[in-house]
């Protein structure tokens, strides 16, 4: 795999993981909520599922994955319900300043990992993406060495696009220090979380 086409699948990538959408939306909604953990933690969840299609893509299963109909509504309506779920408790807490709010437990991060996970592996666009992309960009043919540079180009991409919607929400999330500014901001960020959830269950 020559250097153009690294470069290539690396641009295509980049506007498919930085364009808005859900993803993103609730990335900055948990950072704000939860803190830097919480938002990292979704993110991180959204990467395994992109790379799980990726390893489907690699052995020629993108298009059963994008006929999995049930298994991906099951997945995509589980995870928008557990959005809006989220949103509705962020929309009605009581609002607590960051700094005295305890830090999320394993049990928590781990829930928000899963989330991420379920919304990508639901999300059928995502084998439809590869499908398009891979014979485009790749070639037919995708081998050990293809998949594997291929992967490294995911992981430094979404850590570039994962990590600036985190700092940039970890930044406003610093500015919380009365009650008043952090119930604003929590319904703020439970609506995008509401907003996220019914985007996923609409979009097609």
């Amino acid at each position: 795999m020559d250097l153009a086409t690294i470069l290539a699948f690396a641009a295509a990538f980049f506007v498919f993981a930085a364009s808005p959408g859900p993803d993103n939306m609730t990335i900055v909604a948990r950072t704000i909520s939860g803190g830097v953990a919480s938002g990292v933690a979704y993110g991180a969840g959204t990467v395994v599922g992109i790379l799980v299609f990726l390893i489907l893509a690699a052995f020629g299963l993108s298009i059963i994955a994008a006929k999995m109909a049930i298994v991906m509504t099951a997945l995509r309506y589980g995870g928008a319900a557990y959005l809006i779920w989220m949103g509705i408790r962020l929309w009605t807490a009581v609002p607590v300043v960051p700094d005295l709010q305890p830090i999320s437990d394993r049990r928590g991060l781990l829930t928000i990992f899963a989330t991420g996970i379920a919304l990508n592996l639901g999300n059928p666009k995502m084998p439809l993406f590869y499908v398009a992309l891979l014979p485009n960009v790749v070639g037919a043919s995708l081998d050990v060495d293809h998949l594997g540079v291929l992967t490294m180009v995911i992981l430094a991409v979404e850590v570039v696009v994962i990590g600036g919607h985190v700092i940039l929400a970890g930044r406003a999330r610093s500015l919380l220090r009365t009650p008043r500014i952090v119930r604003r901001v929590n319904r703020a960020a439970g609506g995008v979380m509401i907003g996220a959830g019914v985007a996923v269950v609409v979009t097609r």
